[in-house]
């Protein structure tokens, strides 16, 4: 990684388009650390101390504590990520939508924009809703005027709303300036900037006040621990299954054409993080809901039942049964990935897109005898993809319940980290042959 990044350096073009990603990332933290003008801020972190809903902590975590600041990237980038989920599955809903999605770039450049406008719509009713959410909590600051605490609240939805907006811009900017992709660097500093703070929630819980040799053996622990999963991740992430692909040689005029041989990378994780985002999205949304309504506190089965959907309640030696909400997570995740992959990996249009080409796979008939061999092996790596996801995701949460490690991180963020780091790295050292393969036919 760090060779990939010293010969990126020495290419004039590319360095500028690092120096130029890492400017615009430097400008979403200062965004980050501005309060919103009318918004008792310190009422705020006070009231976000008390609350236990653990989609609370995520969502501080991807918006990289500018959640709990309160700043004018509140809402971040989470409306964008929530407009192309919807518009990646109406694409498969509307056939129009996904005759777009066929059409090239033109098409893709259309589905770009109206995920623009989904997400200005997305982060105006958010913004909104936290808005009088806000005014109904005290938190924005009090006036004995109508038409300045008026104005506080329609100032408050216009800054969350352009504060999101900007974002994207800032994405894009990225993508097309920069290295990688911009929405998900901007998602990944989000959350590697809010791991100093776990990392000293780590120290003072594990290490702080110990022995210098429980301290030293906590500390070994703790970094064969976080290791130990980022290695697993990126196996992970660069499993494949490769499915040879011979094409049948043909007659062109007097040349002979055809005739090589390549294969179908499938992917092991082929949803990526998706799942685990989703199933958390299920089980979270009706905690936060209760949390913010002061619900969810009594002992009745409503409340039971919110207990075992959170995550803190999960792997709690004292409180076994609520470990029914695990077995619903890890089942959720696994629904979701083979889900989200029915949806994005078609096979079959696969199968009739060789048979098009004249190619074939060594031993299995074209048409759908391919589609039906492509979709049983599909299923087998899905399904091993999607347990790493689980077990991914379930170590953070028994670490949480059993020795009370609570940080914001968890499995979902090293998906995320890693993904997004192999991805802009293979992005640049793609630019980098690019710039190679020039030279030398300029030469």
């Amino acid at each position: 990684m760090l060779e990939t990044l010293r010969n990126a350096f020495k290419i004039k073009d590319i360095r500028k388009r690092i120096i130029f990603t890492f400017l615009m990332l430097v400008v979403i933290r200062i965004g980050s650390q501005l309060p919103i003008p009318g918004v008792d801020s310190e009422v705020f972190a006070n009231w976000f101390a008390s609350q236990t809903a653990d989609g609370m902590g995520f969502f501080d975590a991807v918006t990289g504590g500018s959640f709990l600041n309160l700043s004018i990237f509140a809402l971040n980038i989470t409306p964008y990520i929530t407009s192309s989920i919807i518009m990646q599955l109406l694409t498969i809903a509307i056939p129009k939508l996904e005759e777009m999605q066929r059409d090239g770039e033109d098409g893709r450049k259309k589905i770009a924009e109206i995920t623009r406008y989904l997400t200005v719509a997305l982060a105006l009713i958010e913004a909104i809703a936290m808005a009088i959410g806000f005014s109904r909590g005290g938190y924005l600051e009090q006036s004995d005027s109508t038409a300045v605490y008026v104005m506080n609240i329609i100032m408050v939805i216009f800054t969350l709303t352009a504060g999101s907006a900007v974002l994207m811009w800032i994405g894009e900017r990225i993508t097309e300036k920069g290295v990688g992709n911009g929405i998900s660097i901007v998602l990944t500093i989000n959350i590697i900037s809010r791991m100093p703070n776990d990392i000293g929630t780590l120290y003072q819980q594990f290490i702080s006040g110990k022995t210098v040799p429980k301290g030293i053996l906590a500390a070994v622990i703790i970094l064969a621990i976080i290791v130990a999963m980022v290695v697993f991740v990126v196996l992970l992430q660069d499993g494949v299954r490769k499915i040879p692909v011979q094409y049948s040689k043909k007659i062109q005029g007097r040349k002979q054409v055809g005739g090589q041989s390549t294969h179908i990378p499938l992917k092991v994780n082929t949803s990526g993080v998706i799942p685990v985002i989703f199933a958390q999205s299920l089980l979270q949304t009706p905690v936060i809901i209760a949390s913010l309504l002061g619900k969810g506190n009594g002992t009745g089965i409503g409340s039971k039942i919110l207990k075992g959907m959170s995550q803190s309640n999960w792997c709690n030696p004292n409180e076994p049964i609520y470990n029914i909400g695990l077995v619903v997570y890890i089942i959720l995740i696994i629904a979701f990935a083979y889900f989200y992959t029915s949806i994005t990996f078609n096979p079959l249009e696969i199968a009739n897109n060789m048979k098009k080409a004249g190619g074939f796979i060594p031993g299995i008939r074209p048409g759908k005898t391919t589609s039906d061999y492509l979709n049983k092996i599909l299923n087998y790596i899905v399904f091993i993809g999607a347990v790493g996801l689980a077990f991914v995701a379930f170590i953070p949460i028994f670490f949480n319940g059993v020795f009370n490690a609570d940080v914001s991180f968890g499995g979902t963020s090293i998906i995320i980290i890693v993904g997004v780091i192999i991805e802009t790295l293979k992005q640049i050292e793609s630019q980098m042959r690019v710039r190679y393969y020039k030279g030398f036919l300029n030469d």
